[in-house]
């Protein structure tokens, strides 16, 4: 018989959390006198109460200084509970099912974990409900209850969902064509969606919905870098004139060619192996090692989550360095973030205090490379009135890897095989998401977008990773960045092609739907090549690391991505369109320099 045991985890001797009431008092919340904080934990399944004290007495809670209740009643007074919303990544919950299962309590099938909060003071229902969602959690991952119990945020058993949807695009008109772009978040201009409406007209069929998001996610600001790649007509002095000079018109072709990838190009340094054509930059080290580098910002789902954006934020770069065969050994960030004395009034509309921001970003950066041991060695924080509504969060990691052991040419007839963390929701559209402008409605509908980062599954793909390398069991490796499997294998495929079966990805829970499956992020999965003769011992290697590693595909020489659901294929489409068929966006500049305009007048 299924049962549901809530556990409350409290210290024998409890204080309050001076943080919170500072934090309160700083929020205008200043009859707020004491807060204690509790743990909770649900466990769901064929459970006995036995098995839920066990669990608790050798696991949750320690018994020299915590005692642990189970199923107790809510205490009396004010109280706020927290619990992650369903679906989003909870990695103690995960931890803590498979002690369970080492323990021999097989019949734990569901954990999750939260917070319980005890308030003291004299505070109204208003502005109980401010600090819970304001201060004690987070609207866009989290769920509250304030004086009731909450309800455990278990996702309900769903069966498996193979729909698709037919969009149709080929007759549509320029509005229809921006409304379905707005509707569906794909972040695509009007020239682009007349593009896509081109190439399925020339296929002579209407696109699925896996279809025409895996565009978007290609397509994507954040994948391709459509500004720094755009027609610019450009009216100013010209390059190497003084400020100061008449204007003249010019025709930029790509700011990332003619400027940043052009530095580059012109200092030519033979120690520079690879650059601006993997997850991360290659140079040489000595004549036994190679270093690689990357940094990129997490701005948006930091703004969104501190922690959880910074804290994949690292995981990303770190998974950047896994993808280049590396092994991560040191990580930096520069963060900037609006005045800390903000007063709350002057806060704009839906936007976290930047005190709440910058210490979520901070600890989001330190959490995930602590766990991995990855030290950071480095950084800066600014300050300053412009990052209040958007703060920059720039994470970078630095790797080191034998000379020349990077393996990059994935070949027709590779497995496709996904190492590490399973597929959920949590990280859908998040290449889109990423390239949208932030407003006052953002938080409401990325809730998805943002995720949780698993530094534990990640520490474990490494190793897997670099024992593979070693043994040379793979062709070519990625990562699932922005975008998932659509972005890791597409990118992979982009000069061969793909035969993908998605019902074989490894998911969280039932219920996605095709696109879902091949779009969402779960930040600690890689891609790889492997040969076939090498697919046995490649599985025996992550199997020693207890993760998943499964083959969902094969390279071909087709030049088409193909996805399949069971027999039914839900997307066929050229890579060369893919990858090529973006229109060139054509922008206008105009350079207004002080000196001039202080002449005019």
């Amino acid at each position: 018989m299924t049962k549901t045991f809530k556990i409350v985890v409290s210290a024998k001797t409890e204080t309050s959390a001076a943080k919170i009431v500072t934090v309160a008092h700083q929020s205008g919340i200043a009859g707020l006198t004491a807060c204690t904080a509790r743990r909770l934990y649900f466990l769901r399944g064929d459970l006995s109460r036995a098995d839920a004290a066990r669990l608790a007495a050798e696991l949750l809670a320690d018994p020299v200084t915590e005692s642990a209740a189970i199923n107790p009643p809510l205490p009396a007074g004010m109280v706020v509970e927290i619990t992650r919303l369903p679906g989003v990544t909870d990695p103690p919950a995960g931890n803590l099912r498979r002690a369970a299962h080492r323990m021999g309590i097989a019949g734990l099938r569901q954990a999750a974990t939260g917070q319980q909060f005890l308030l003291d003071g004299d505070l109204s229902a208003a502005e109980i409900r401010r600090l819970a969602t304001e201060i004690l959690s987070n609207p866009v991952i989290e769920q509250i209850a304030v004086n009731a119990p909450i309800e455990p945020p278990f996702v309900s058993p769903q069966p498996a969902d193979d729909t698709t949807d037919t969009i149709p695009l080929t007759r549509a008109t320029d509005a229809d064509l921006t409304a379905i772009s707005a509707d569906r978040r794909l972040a695509l201009d009007l020239a682009e969606m007349r593009a896509v409406q081109a190439y399925f007209r020339r296929e002579n069929r209407e696109p699925t919905d896996v279809e025409l998001e895996t565009i978007a996610q290609t397509w994507s600001e954040h994948c391709v870098h459509k500004t720094f790649n755009a027609t610019i007509d450009y009216l100013g002095p010209l390059p190497g004139a003084p400020a100061d000079s008449d204007p003249v018109p010019q025709k930029i072709e790509s700011l990332f060619k003619t400027y940043i990838k052009a530095a580059t190009e012109r200092v030519k340094k033979p120690w520079l192996k690879s650059v601006f054509v993997d997850n991360a930059g290659i140079f040489t080290f000595d004549d036994r090692f190679d270093l690689a580098f990357k940094a990129e910002t997490h701005n948006h789902p930091s703004a969104l989550e501190p922690f959880g954006g910074a804290n994949t934020g690292v995981g990303g770069v770190i998974r950047d360095i896994i993808g280049v065969s590396a092994r991560p050994i040191a990580n930096t960030d520069v963060l900037c973030f609006g005045l800390p004395d903000l007063p709350a009034e002057s806060l704009p509309a839906g936007v976290l205090h930047p005190r709440r921001i910058a210490e979520g970003v901070v600890h989001g950066v330190e959490d995930y490379g602590n766990k991995m041991g990855i030290p950071t060695v480095n950084g800066a924080i600014l300050y300053h009135e412009g990052y209040t509504a958007n703060p920059l969060v720039f994470c970078g990691c630095l790797g080191m890897l034998p000379a020349g052991g990077h393996p990059s040419a994935a070949k027709p007839g590779d497995a496709i095989v996904v190492i590490g963390g399973r597929t959920g929701r949590d990280g859908l559209r998040g290449a889109t998401f990423s390239s949208m402008e932030m407003d006052v409605d953002t938080g409401d509908i990325a809730g998805t977008a943002v995720q949780i980062g698993h530094p534990i599954h990640e520490k474990q793909a490494l190793e897997v990773i670099l024992r593979a390398r070693d043994e040379g069991l793979y062709s070519a490796i990625t990562d699932c960045g922005a975008g998932g499997l659509s972005s890791a294998v597409g990118e992979m495929a982009a000069q061969l092609g793909a035969v993908v079966q998605l019902d074989a990805v490894p998911l969280k829970y039932p219920g996605l739907r095709p696109w879902e499956i091949w779009l969402s992020e779960a930040q600690e999965r890689m891609v790889l090549a492997v040969p076939p003769e090498n697919r046995a011992r490649l599985k025996e290697i992550a199997d020693g690391q207890n993760i998943d590693c499964v083959r969902i595909g094969v390279f071909t020489d087709s030049g088409r991505l193909v996805l399949r659901v069971n027999d039914r294929t839900v997307a066929d489409m050229r890579l060369d369109f893919l990858h090529d068929g973006l229109p060139t966006r054509r922008l206008k500049a105009e350079w207004t320099s002080k000196l001039r305009m202080t002449n005019d007048e």
